[in-house]
């Protein structure tokens, strides 16, 4: 076969329509005034040191969230590095505010922990758009091909796979099996599939998702914005279209781009990626400006609205329900819950075992940067 692009069709919204974004809007919750906001952080203390918990937040949760983590040894990071603190923190209780994926994914390496999650209809349109049955048809479909997923997916579909990979090793991975001959089945995200194709030049057969939010970043737009703005460097995350990522200064993961703008001397950047990252860029480069990437044109009744609806059902009440309550727990099937192991362990010692391929120091303007 050759190293054309097919694409798998699925289904973005069924008839009720719950994959629709406006179902997770619609459960956005309301935001405190600041005295419930302190009296709400303060219980959630006590409850975390009670219930010997740790919280653990993503970088796109609200800034809130991100700050309650840190404050109590708790950590902000990608979705792999908050399975990973989760398994290494000496805590009994996890509470991951993030999408569902991320919860089962801590679940998958901590299975003797409990995991809590403030939202568990909170969820990614990646995994929506690939569920497990018609996925598992699509493998079964090209046998000769390694199957290899992205971490935005479900425990069921990381267990269909042989490897499992992130933004930041991605690349490596595919570069490795594809040096070892192997032909590839990609899913889910197309966009950031074709980046990796581009780069690697491997056979890869892909699945046809996207991420609602980064597949909405404008390269037209982008590129009007840039003139304004000619001292910017653009950070672009690989699940946005080919026509954002063309005009990128540097294409990583969120903990990446983060990097890029604590590291580097310019002053200001465009950023392509969920919004809720810059409350942390902003903590970490205070002397910074940055700029949110457009999402639509001058027309638009928002210019740059690039926020994850299921990221932004975590709240404060969310944390104390699951730890007052219980509720939000996640279970995974111990059956799933080892084979995806597998494929996420796998990807973890090839990342121990090959540190130096995961980054490529003259790559981009910050030393150390990888592409992805």
């Amino acid at each position: 076969m050759s190293n054309s692009t097919v694409s798998y069709d699925y289904d973005r919204q069924d008839a009720e329509g719950v994959t629709c974004t406006a179902h997770a809007w619609a459960k956005v919750p309301p935001a405190l005034n600041p005295q419930e906001k302190e009296v709400t952080k303060a219980r959630i203390k006590e409850l975390l040191k009670a219930k010997n918990a740790v919280l653990v937040a993503h970088y796109y949760v609200d800034g809130d969230l991100q700050d309650l983590a840190q404050e109590t040894g708790g950590c902000v990071s990608d979705s792999l590095e908050m399975a990973r603190f989760g398994r290494d923190h000496a805590a009994t209780t996890l509470v991951v505010a993030g999408v569902k994926f991320m919860g089962e994914s801590a679940k998958i390496l901590s299975p003797e922990k409990r995991v809590l999650m403030p939202d568990l209809d909170a969820t990614c349109s990646l995994d929506l758009g690939c569920a497990a049955d018609d996925f598992a048809k699509f493998c079964d479909a090209h046998p000769d091909r390694k199957v290899v997923v992205y971490a935005n997916t479900s425990a069921a579909v990381k267990a269909r796979a042989d490897w499992m990979v992130t933004s930041s090793c991605a690349l490596a991975i595919v570069k490795h099996l594809k040096d070892q001959g192997e032909k590839i089945l990609w899913a889910p995200d197309r966009h950031l599939g074709r980046y990796i194709q581009k780069e690697t030049g491997a056979d890869m057969l892909m699945w046809n998702g996207a991420c609602i939010v980064h597949d909405e970043f404008k390269g037209l737009e982008l590129d009007l914005l840039k003139k304004d703005h000619p001292k910017a460097l653009v950070l672009v995350h690989p699940e946005s279209p080919e026509s954002v990522v063309a005009q990128a200064d540097v294409v990583g993961s969120t903990s990446q781009l983060l990097k890029a703008v604590i590291e580097s001397d310019a002053p200001e950047f465009i950023v392509a990626t969920d919004n809720g990252i810059l409350h942390r860029m902003r903590q970490m480069a205070p002397n910074k400006v940055l700029i949110e990437a457009p999402t639509a044109g001058n027309s638009a009744t928002c210019k740059s609205c690039a926020h994850c609806p299921w990221m932004a059902m975590n709240s404060l009440q969310g944390v104390l329900a699951c730890l007052e309550q219980g509720t939000g727990e996640i279970t995974v099937e111990e059956a799933i819950r080892v084979k995806a192991h597998n494929c996420i362990d796998r990807m973890l010692s090839f990342v121990a075992q090959n540190p130096a391929a995961i980054t490529k120091p003259a790559q981009g303007f910050v030393r150390n940067i990888g592409a992805a």
